[in-house]
């Protein structure tokens, strides 16, 4: 699930990428290849396209008046700590309603199991007061959860793994309202086969996307319509076409899906690492489509989307990782809008430093990512 991959290029022709490129503005082609605003040139291939443009215009997630959008954060100390006996707590998702955080996660304590806590706000506090997560009470985990409202049928959903299912709830603020996890058909084609996680669904007004990872390299998705959600034909699943993948370590897992808000734009998320797994990041690629292409946007280990080389610490960097986690989103929908001018994430973090235990035994605590 580990393994180290050196991170290099993919050398193929990216003709659908350059298509879409050659319609995207200056400063976005710019930031992904030339990366403008950060700082490191890739192909000479991509740079001639991206040259083709002559009018700066606005990176999708710029705000007001910029028109590109340098990523760096800031994070203070630990939101959520593992509780005594727990080695850790991590792989957030995460909703604002009626004026509150409703917060799922995985945690470990020599098993995968899940949690839930609602905060009232996200400030730096090292709670370790939630509590155990079992949908339907079956003694059962949510483990890497995704949860949202899914508002056609005026019902909660929360995405899950092991195996691929989900589970449903009418009221969010009920936490024994979830029923028991309901499993997704396998198929004949193999969707599933080896070990499939991090599910992430997206809607748009027809269609719903659910995405997922099995540590190759690769995205793999599938759509249904939106009056046959959550009824998805895994004999109909895709790899997503996602520029420059290929290396595990570009394209790995928990990866996340927004609508940028006020654009015709998607924004992909993808956890990898560049040449130390034990410093992970977020990559980040564009499109106008949720079947893709995506195009790279912030991809370079020293230009991410959020990692250790853009984040600072409002005191000790208690974390040289931006790994599993998610947005926090502009509404709780399945539209999974994202406002670029109020960007806030959930991450997972920790400090491996003189570590020597398993993944599971990682100490791994909850941050919060907020945008400078």
């Amino acid at each position: 699930m580990l393994a180290r991959t050196k991170n290099k290029r993919s050398q193929r022709t990216p003709t659908k990428h350059n298509a879409l490129r050659a319609i995207l503005p200056l400063t976005f082609a710019a930031g992904a290849l030339t990366l403008t605003a950060c700082g490191s040139q890739t192909s000479s291939t991509h740079t001639a396209h991206s040259a083709q443009a002559n009018a700066a215009q606005t990176d999708p997630l710029a705000c007001g008046s910029n028109t590109a959008a340098p990523l760096s954060w800031t994070s203070a100390g630990p939101l959520i700590s593992p509780k005594e006996g727990d080695f850790a707590v991590k792989d957030p998702t995460v909703v604002y309603y009626n004026n509150q955080y409703h917060i799922f996660a995985t945690i470990n304590d020599g098993n995968w199991k899940s949690m839930q806590i609602t905060l009232d706000n996200l400030d730096a506090q090292a709670t370790t007061n939630y509590q155990p997560f079992s949908p339907g009470n079956t003694g059962s985990s949510a483990v890497a959860p995704q949860v949202f409202y899914f508002t056609p049928q005026k019902t909660w959903y929360m995405f899950t793994q092991w195996p691929a299912s989900y589970t449903t709830n009418q009221n969010i603020e009920d936490a024994n309202g979830w029923i028991p996890r309901v499993t997704l058909p396998e198929g004949s084609k193999g969707a599933y086969k080896g070990n499939s996680l991090d599910f992430w669904v997206i809607c748009n007004d027809a269609d719903c996307y659910m995405y997922y990872f099995k540590d190759d390299g690769k995205m793999y998705y599938m759509s249904t319509p939106v009056d046959n959600f959550p009824n998805f034909d895994p004999d109909t699943f895709k790899v997503a076409d996602i520029e420059d993948s290929g290396p595990t370590n570009i394209v790995f897992e928990a990866g996340n899906i927004y609508k940028i808000k006020n654009s015709d734009y998607y924004l992909l998320q993808v956890e990898g690492w560049g040449e130390t797994e034990s410093r992970r990041l977020y990559r980040s690629w564009i499109s106008t489509s949720l079947d893709g292409p995506w195009i790279a946007h912030h991809t370079d280990e020293s230009a991410p989307f959020a990692g250790p080389e853009n984040t600072t610490f409002n005191g000790p960097a208690w974390s040289h990782q931006i790994s599993h986690g998610e947005m926090i989103r502009d509404g709780y929908d399945e539209k999974m809008v994202l406002d670029p001018c109020n960007m806030q994430m959930l991450y997972q973090g920790v400090d491996l430093n003189g570590f020597n235990g398993n993944y599971g035994e990682r100490p791994y605590h909850i941050g919060v990512l907020k945008q400078k």
